[in-house]
């Protein structure tokens, strides 16, 4: 996979990225279609990328079973079983998340570029809901577009996709419930080069 360097905002840090597939790609073209460009980048340490690695390298990745003392195991299954739920980590989970979107086009003829971000402290978290920051930055959208569809603000008869919806009330709704957003004016070659500092 593409990756390269990643300097976050406000301190957090600086991160290897990389470029991999999201499903939220697919929609986000298919919804925005004057989206001409849209890639996903995800931060991995060494030493998580180290483990994967021997992880794969005997088997233990695979989704097709296998047969273990008679009886089929998936192996990836049989991996989720014995590792440490997710879930559980958040009381010695430390640091911060920073996820964000630079986003270019043109505004007026002339080219703009912005980069929207939020920053989320794991341990702040924890302390507010027991959960570490990717729960908790993963649950608080999910409750904010439950809150629209509640208060009627998203109405529209069949299914849809949440950037169909008008953003503005769950934008705000994100600064009330704890993941308040900002953003910064890039220039175009920042933004090429994903440079937001």
């Amino acid at each position: 996979s593409k990756h390269q360097e990643f300097i976050c905002p406000d301190g957090v840090g600086s991160y290897e990225i990389y470029r991999m597939y999201h499903e939220e790609l697919e929609s986000l073209v298919k919804h925005i279609p004057t989206i001409k460009r849209a890639q996903f980048w995800m931060s991995f340490s060494p030493n998580y990328l180290k483990h994967l690695e021997v992880l794969q390298n005997v088997g233990m990745t695979r989704i097709d079973p296998v047969v273990y003392n008679g009886v089929e195991i998936v192996p990836l299954q049989f991996l989720k079983a014995v590792l440490p739920n997710p879930g559980d980590l958040g009381q010695t989970t430390k640091g911060k998340t920073c996820i964000g979107n630079i986003i270019t086009g043109l505004k007026d003829g002339k080219p703009k570029a912005i980069y929207i971000y939020n920053i989320c402290d794991h341990e702040e978290c924890f302390a507010e809901v027991g959960s570490q920051a990717i729960s908790y930055t993963t649950g608080v959208p999910a409750m904010i577009g439950a809150k629209q569809i509640l208060a009627q603000l998203w109405k529209k008869p069949g299914v849809w996709n949440i950037e169909q919806l008008d953003p503005d009330a769950f934008m705000a709704d994100l600064n009330v419930h704890g993941l308040p957003w900002q953003f910064v004016e890039l220039s175009p070659e920042q933004a090429a080069s994903l440079q937001v500092v």
